[in-house]
């Protein structure tokens, strides 16, 4: 089974569901999806929200090899994507050698603001978090005493590792950074990542690659109408 964790919140519901089919629709096998969701996690997560905090799974995303047990393999993901590939490809790119995989972006954004006028942040290794391929035995120091307590700045760099070896690299078709990235032929990516605001806001309705969320939504909407 693929584990798939997908960062939930209520402002970005419906991105949940989009992103979901887009994974189910294309998986060869089976798959399971679940929301990290705050309502869901109950004292599991006690920190108070940051001002620097732009969604509800900021820092939640880092529980996820405490709800796998710390045991075999989860897949994070922002919940402002979109799979164009079978997700278990990516699944098969699993290393031992590794605690973490992500694709290792150099994201330097100049703006100031992003999607709702959250603050645009810059640190290290930004946008490394928002796909994670956890090794969960090897994550055992996310405890949801360290996620609650710890900085949001160790908890995105990775300080919880002892070594930076411990990170393993993933194909960047499976971390595209729309409107950032270079525009690329859909064949080429894997996983469309709306970092700066998807097409489900209004004044991002026409931003690039929206043309495949809004197909994706139909298809959805579709497959809801013909099981009513």
């Amino acid at each position: 089974m693929i584990r798939v964790f997908v960062g939930f919140d209520a402002r970005e519901n419906v991105s949940f569901h989009v992103l979901s089919e887009s994974i189910h629709s294309r998986a060869s096998q089976p798959v399971s999806i679940a929301p990290v969701s705050l309502g869901q996690l109950g004292n599991l997560m006690w920190r108070q929200r940051n001002d620097l905090q732009s969604t509800d799974f900021s820092f939640s995303r880092f529980l996820t090899p405490y709800l796998c047990d710390f045991d075999g393999w989860a897949v994070f993901m922002d919940c402002d994507m979109l799979v164009l590939d079978d997700i278990a490809n990516l699944w098969a790119l699993r290393d031992d050698r590794y605690a973490v995989q992500v694709v290792k972006h150099d994201h330097q954004p100049v703006e100031e603001t992003k999607f709702l006028g959250a603050p645009q942040t810059r640190y290290e290794k930004k946008n490394w978090s928002s796909v994670m391929m956890f090794n969960c035995q090897k994550c055992q120091t996310l405890t949801p005493e360290y996620v609650n307590t710890a900085s949001g700045l160790d908890l995105h760099r990775f300080n919880w590792l002892e070594d930076e070896s411990l990170i393993g690299e993933l194909p960047h078709r499976w971390n595209h950074l729309v409107a950032y990235d270079p525009p690329t032929p859909v064949g080429d990516i894997s996983n469309l990542h709306y970092t700066i605001g998807g097409p489900y806001f209004s004044e991002y309705r026409e931003t690039e690659y929206a043309d495949e969320w809004f197909r994706e939504r139909e298809a959805l909407l579709k497959c809801e109408q013909r099981n009513s």
